[in-house]
């Protein structure tokens, strides 16, 4: 049977558990339909980069199936009939990557490096020997301050 790799974002006002249970819920209708799930992970609540639906979040979810087309297919008409699911992506792949995802991965460096912090250049003092100093030389003529005099030839304002 082929392999798939499915995503897909709920509504963010659903809890945590709601939302796990639509994984079960999607889990289930691909056995019934002669395909099996092979690994899920809860990715949690995401900030998306745009609106959708007029939700900024949503909880994402993602799993590994080996499924015949036909129940793929069912699987997203019913993600995408269903009212809390906002967007599904389906993948066929060659092969199941080994371990956890990307983003599970990302969130067990970000804890595994939370007493670590990176040394940084002092003030002023960078490795670029091309910016000499503070940055204020830069040759040329420039008006100093926030405003300098541009706009001073305008007229009033009204």
């Amino acid at each position: 049977m082929p392999l798939y790799e499915h995503v897909f974002i709920a509504r963010q006002d659903l809890s945590n558990t709601q939302a796990e249970g639509l994984v079960e819920h999607f889990t289930a209708v691909l056995s019934d339909n002669g395909g099996k799930v092979v690994e899920s992970e809860y990715w949690g609540v995401k900030t998306m980069a745009y609106k959708i639906n007029k939700n900024r979040k949503g909880h994402y979810a993602f799993l590994k199936s080996d499924a015949p087309p036909a129940a793929v297919q069912e699987m997203e008409r019913l993600m995408r009939l269903h009212d809390d699911v906002m967007r599904v992506l389906t993948i066929k792949v060659d092969a199941h990557g080994e371990g956890p995802s990307v983003q599970m991965q990302k969130r067990d460096d970000r804890d595994g490096d939370r007493g670590e912090r990176r040394e940084r250049p002092a003030f002023g003092g960078g490795d670029r020997p091309d910016r000499g100093g503070f940055g204020g030389d830069r040759g040329g003529e420039r008006s100093g301050g926030f405003g300098g005099d541009r706009g001073a030839d305008r007229g009033p304002r009204r």
